[in-house]
């Protein structure tokens, strides 16, 4: 039985690479973003396949809609891909509260929502699969990011509970950490006012982010085919890397953890009351 994806920011990007993937292997997708019309040439190059919704994840009435509306007219959902986002770049103390909320909004709660509004009809049928589309930035993070990365390190954190929760129940969660891809996200990047002294910091990053658009390593094709075999894998991983520099970047911090972890672990042991 070919499968029914729901897929968030499908216009570009990983979105349309895996909307792309998924029809070439003969399933059915659910294309959603906030502007439908920008999707229309998929629907028009894949009839019967490929269908374009509005949404915006943020809304969460509307949510329900769309998923109310993909099941009754489908049946199931057995693949949701939570893949809608953009990049922010600011000092932690230059990022402002309406800045992390709306990055939060996202990130975060849009994806949360979706998976509550689709989980009940996946275990109703014991089976489904959840796809979230983090970043490298979901497992470390450097100048300028901050408030990019705590979005991403929250979705991974609800997700690293949420597949305890519903393996028993046959249902897969994996979550996806691209590096650097070109996909339209540097085209999608908001920054906060600047503070002079940071400039030394988070200005190398305000550069690279300005420069990086179309040069990227990372061919959004080739992850939307990784992200098909390892659902399809027996054993689906929960972390799922992409590109040279994301599985660098991820090595190399969990070794400055472990080293932290390692060096400090006498006087971390030694709190405990005395036996």
């Amino acid at each position: 039985m070919n499968r029914v994806w729901l897929v968030t920011g499908a216009s570009s990007g990983f979105g349309r690479a895996i909307t792309e993937a998924a029809v070439a292997a003969g399933d059915v997708v659910v294309a959603t973003a906030r502007h439908a019309e920008a999707m229309r040439d998929l629907a028009d190059a894949h009839p019967g396949q490929v269908e374009v919704l509005p949404l915006d994840v943020t809304d969460k009435a509307r949510i329900e809609v769309v998923v109310r509306d993909v099941v009754d007219r489908h049946g199931r959902i057995d693949v949701l891909v939570n893949n809608a986002g953009r990049s922010h770049v600011g000092a932690a103390e230059e990022t402002t509260d309406a800045e992390l909320r709306s990055l939060f909004d996202l990130h975060f709660f849009g994806p949360a929502a979706l998976v509550r509004a689709v989980l009940p009809h996946m275990r109703a049928r014991r089976s489904g699969a959840i796809v979230q589309m983090s970043s490298m930035g979901g497992q470390m993070s450097f100048a300028g990011f901050s408030g990019y990365s705590a979005t991403k390190f929250a979705l991974e954190g609800f997700s690293e509970a949420l597949v305890d929760e519903v393996r028993p129940l046959g249902i897969k969660v994996m979550i996806v950490e691209p590096g650097g891809f070109r996909t339209s996200l540097m085209d999608k990047i908001s920054v906060s006012e600047e503070i002079a002294d940071y400039a030394g910091t988070v200005g190398t990053t305000r550069r690279m982010v300005r420069n990086a658009g179309g040069t990227e390593p990372g061919d959004p094709a080739k992850a939307a085919a990784a992200i098909l075999a390892a659902l399809a894998a027996p054993q689906t991983p929960l972390h799922l890397p992409l590109g040279n520099d994301s599985v660098d970047a991820i090595l190399t911090h969990l070794d400055a953890v472990r080293s932290d972890v390692t060096t400090w672990e006498k006087t971390a042991r030694d709190t405990a009351y005395p036996q």
